[in-house]
């Protein structure tokens, strides 16, 4: 839900690495990879406040500096175009935060360092195709002892925690459904990574197999609690991360809209291929750094959001609700919540998903997290 901002450069700042890795405990450590941009510099800020201390790092080293000693923390500043370079970097922590996005750009070579040196590695991406291509990677996460968990944010902890309470209550389910309300503002991160994917269709899950529909063609009314409204289809990472943690093999993600909007999203579908092309997207990602800055702090503060699942089989269904703190606010608490587990020594190895991992209780386990059944 963020990214780093541009620039080259390498350096350090603030205290000297150490010889070694950590192990666990009080000398256990974090690197949160994109520190500065909006997500990762709440990420950081709490992480301190908490008594963490993280190394802060990304490609500016000025931006870098400043937060380090802003925060009075390690800073490293590196670029990612050399895995090998990034794995020198990373070896001495314990655990990898990537909060640089879009993660398309920024996963691998960070994923590969972690492999490389056996650090455990975190994101918080939804991107569907990141999911894909890091799950793949579960035999060798396995092989070196690393936990590899994308997701530990917004995107997905809520909902993969969801699905994998109801997928207690019915273990038989064939079919999930998610759906989201009052996800208000968004980080130029997330701008960019919605320019990346923007396209005429959205990609589900049907019969274990991901599909992909026109974008505006899914519609159902969900009641998020006061009564039904209208929502379309969007591409979520739980049509990956659900899929794991559950098995069930057809996953459907939904988000309200309104006629109009759903008309207009119908009528984008022409226009997309013109959106993949480099002078186009450029002018849209510039758009996004340009408008996008993300909720302020009484936004964060003051936001909800309402969550609802539904699991069926042919016999019958189950559903439930969940209400969290404003996505940002949520992805901050439940960013520190996995690598306060991860540093501790709670990281089973190979690709996790968060509830998979932790079970269903790590939602309802984060402040201001309330789960009910329907």
């Amino acid at each position: 839900m963020s990214g780093d901002a541009d620039g080259s450069s390498s350096g350090e700042t603030g205290a000297s690495p150490g010889d070694g890795s950590a192990t666990d405990g009080d000398d256990a450590r974090a690197l949160i990879y994109g520190s500065y941009g909006y997500t990762g510099s709440l990420v950081a800020e709490r992480a301190v406040q908490r008594g963490l201390a993280p190394v802060v790092a990304g490609r500016n080293e000025r931006r870098v500096r400043r937060q380090a000693d802003d925060l009075g923390v390690e800073g490293r500043a590196f670029d990612l175009a050399d895995p090998g370079a990034v794995a020198d970097r990373v070896r001495d922590v314990d655990v990898v935060v990537n909060c640089a996005g879009p993660f398309v750009d920024t996963y691998e070579p960070v994923v590969e360092a972690c492999l490389r040196t056996g650090t455990h590695y975190l994101d918080i991406t939804g991107e569907i195709e990141v999911f894909r291509a890091i799950a793949a990677l579960d035999d060798r996460a396995r092989e070196a002892g690393v936990t590899l968990m994308p997701g530990v944010g917004f995107d997905v902890v809520p909902t993969d925690c969801l699905a994998a309470h109801l997928y207690e209550r019915l273990p038989s389910a064939t079919r999930l459904f998610l759906a989201f309300e009052g996800f208000e503002g968004i980080s130029p991160g997330t701008a960019r990574t919605a320019v990346e994917g923007f396209g005429a269709t959205v990609t589900l899950r049907e019969d274990g197999r991901l599909v992909a529909v026109p974008i505006g063609e899914r519609t159902r009314r969900i009641d998020f609690g006061d009564g039904p409204r209208l929502t379309t289809a969007i591409p979520w990472g739980d049509v990956v991360t659900a899929y794991h943690t559950t098995g069930i093999e057809s996953v459907e993600v939904y988000a309200p809209v309104s006629w109009t909007q759903l008309r207009a999203m119908r009528a984008s579908r022409p226009l997309a291929p013109f959106a993949k092309l480099p002078p186009v997207k450029a002018t849209l990602r510039g758009l996004a750094d340009a408008v996008a800055s993300g909720p302020d702090e009484a936004a964060r503060r003051g936001g909800e959001v309402r969550i609802w699942g539904r699991v069926e089989d042919d016999e019958g269904s189950a559903t439930a609700r969940m209400r969290t703190p404003e996505a940002y606010e949520f992805t901050v608490r439940s960013t520190l919540a996995v690598t306060e587990r991860v540093l501790g020594g709670d990281a089973p190895p190979g690709y996790r998903t968060p509830a998979g991992a932790y079970g269903p209780e790590l939602a309802t386990s984060i402040e201001g997290v309330e789960l009910a059944d329907c």
